[in-house]
């Protein structure tokens, strides 16, 4: 892995631990600052989509595949 491919990964994965340490201290009920932006209770769904991209970013970085499964009912309309 060379030196930018590193430097990506350390940075997908801060930026994931970032955004895991958001969400538990919003589900304590509190607010929580990243940078400029205040996340609040209210954002707890964004701050779940942000974990997913970055965990998906890290995946990527490791070379690690990610597979998504996704459950079809097939209904009669």
């Amino acid at each position: 892995m060379n030196n930018t491919a590193s430097y990506e990964l350390i940075r997908a994965r801060n930026m994931m631990q970032g955004w895991i340490e958001a969400e538990q201290a919003v589900m304590t009920g509190q607010e929580y600052w990243m940078g400029t932006r205040r996340l609040r209770r209210a954002d707890l769904r964004e701050i779940g989509r942000r974990i997913e991209y970055w965990k998906g970013e890290v995946d990527a970085l490791e070379g690690n595949p990610r597979i998504r499964i996704k459950q079809i009912i097939p209904r009669d309309l």
